[in-house]
């Protein structure tokens, strides 16, 4: 008993600096990567850096600092660093093979939010899908439809698909298209495609509207409409010109066609 007293007595005493030097390490480390990171997020926001990076930078450095210091702690206790950091690239390099698929979508992950081809409450529409971004996250991109759902979509596919960003450009044509038939006046038409277009104060009206004649139809004489507003007017308009074409083609007695089918009898004797 004496024995393990005076082997547990030496252990304690040859030990117990490193150890505490080792806890103390990380205590103290550890804070500083929060205390540094929390700084780092705080200056990239002073400095107005895209809202999307912010909190993956953040969370890079406290990360990279907090290894660091787990490094350190281990360098207490006698273990070689070179033969640490080789058996932590071991296991990272087994859990890289187990998720091969979520570090594809990381990396593409990492490329959205450098390249940036789109931001956080911009309207997209990739893979069949459309939305506005709610957030990128590091795997996937987070999408807020129209009619309120929530579209998770891998940030892999994202990155190999098409992508359209209908809000990247502040100003937009809204093309529309509507038909008269071809026994009405186009010069009357015109005139009051015009005056729709002149009434609506969500138009741009220093941009030319392109008004013409783009088609003649199998059954109307169709006219391109194409004025410009704002991104976020965009619907507005169209639905604006949508209602008041009708009624002011009503009162001007402009006709719009609609598909019709005549059907011939044959008598057989």
């Amino acid at each position: 008993m004496e024995e393990y007293i005076t082997k547990t007595t030496d252990l304690l005493i040859n030990y117990a600096p490193s150890v505490l030097g080792a806890v103390v390490t990380l205590i103290i480390g550890f804070w500083i990567a929060n205390l540094l990171s929390g700084k780092a997020k705080s200056a990239m926001t002073d400095k107005k850096v895209e809202p999307t990076l912010v909190p993956f930078i953040s969370s890079v450095i406290a990360i990279v600092l907090k290894v660091l210091v787990l490094f350190s702690a281990a360098s207490m206790f006698g273990i070689q660093v070179t033969s640490f950091i080789a058996i932590f690239s071991a296991f990272v390099f087994a859990i890289g093979l187990a998720l091969q698929g979520n570090l594809s979508h990381m990396a593409a992950g990492v490329l959205l939010l450098f390249f940036k081809p789109f931001r956080v409450n911009d309207f997209i529409v990739t893979n069949g899908y459309s939305g506005t971004v709610k957030e990128i996250q590091l795997i996937n991109t987070i999408l807020t439809t129209l009619d309120n759902r929530i579209i998770i979509i891998p940030n892999g596919q994202i990155m190999g698909s098409p992508l359209e960003n209908i809000t990247a450009n502040p100003m937009r044509k809204v093309p529309m298209t509507f038909g008269i038939g071809y026994s009405d006046n186009i010069d009357k038409a015109r005139e009051v495609i015009t005056k729709v277009v002149e009434s609506c104060d969500k138009i741009d009206h220093s941009q030319p509207v392109d008004i013409f004649v783009s088609e003649l139809g199998d059954s109307s004489v169709n006219f391109a409409v194409r004025p410009w507003a704002k991104t976020e007017d965009y619907w507005a308009v169209f639905f604006y010109m949508q209602e008041n074409i009708k009624k002011e083609f009503d009162k001007a007695g402009v006709g719009i066609p609609f598909p019709q089918m005549d059907v011939h009898l044959h008598k057989q004797n």
